[in-house]
């Protein structure tokens, strides 16, 4: 039996977009916030300033989806104000100003475990989530996040001795393994079923690579992606070993 100590979170947000990066004219989002926001939003509330390495669970729900319209504002580095392409004009430089489409998600519960690696780092973020110095926001800045609750727990890896089903309403990011290891499955009416679902290779963290010279580098962002699969009413059978927290709550750690 391996037993690791984590921050348990409970979230709710009213209208939310975890853009996935792939999409431009239609801002799409993801349903649930990759493991790379996540980790994100803790960096900036404990205010590491290097990356603090942690593996999360995400878990959660919405009530439905919409579309919305915002501005958007395009420019070129450097480039001129030029009278009939733009319609902006800011101290000489040239502006597009328009307006696109975003998706929302609407009336989002998340329930979410941190791990980190340097397990002495509890107290620190546990401290940074109950009196956040900033109000915290979770996908876009304007996304702001209500905590619920925020709780110290201890994960347990353990063999089951019973059929363990995920909370019926909600949904989660479960690394591939399980699912090639027939570790879950969806419960059907009673019935076990082969999980089926939505496959994402979603962003967790990411390293600066230079693509220039040493003399003029120029960074870019390598990110590290895994493979998930999103599903929902997910039961893990007996004597499957699972990750499994003090209140009974599975936990798919990426």
């Amino acid at each position: 039996m391996i037993i690791m100590k984590a921050i348990r979170i409970k979230i709710s947000q009213n209208m939310v977009n975890y853009r996935k990066p792939t999409s431009f004219q239609l801002k799409e989002t993801y349903p649930l916030p990759p493991p790379s926001t996540v980790i994100g939003m803790i960096h900036r509330l404990c205010d590491y300033r290097e990356y603090h390495d942690m593996d999360v669970s995400i878990q959660g729900k919405h009530y439905s989806k919409v579309n919305d319209l915002y501005t958007v504002y395009e420019f070129k580095t450097g480039g001129k104000y030029e009278k009939g392409r733009h319609n902006i004009n800011v101290g000489g430089y040239g502006m597009i100003k328009g307006v696109s489409t975003i998706e929302l998600l609407v009336d989002v519960e998340l329930l979410i475990h941190i791990v980190p690696h340097k397990q002495e780092e509890i107290d620190v973020i546990y401290e940074a989530l109950k009196n956040p110095r900033e109000y915290p926001s979770l996908g876009r800045n304007e996304d702001l996040v209500v905590i619920d609750e925020v709780k110290k727990v201890e994960i347990i890896d353990e063999e089951l001795q019973e059929e363990l089903i995920l909370n019926p309403f909600y949904s989660a990011y479960i690394p591939e393994y399980y699912i090639k290891h027939d570790t879950v499955s969806i419960d059907i009416g009673g019935m076990k079923r082969s999980l089926p679902g939505t496959k994402y290779k979603i962003s967790k963290d990411y390293t600066l690579e230079n693509i220039g010279t040493k003399k003029d580098p120029k960074f870019i962002r390598k990110w590290n992606k895994v493979d998930v699969i999103y599903g929902s009413k997910i039961l893990v059978g007996e004597d499957e070993n699972i990750k499994i927290d003090e209140d009974k709550n599975i936990v798919f750690l990426v």
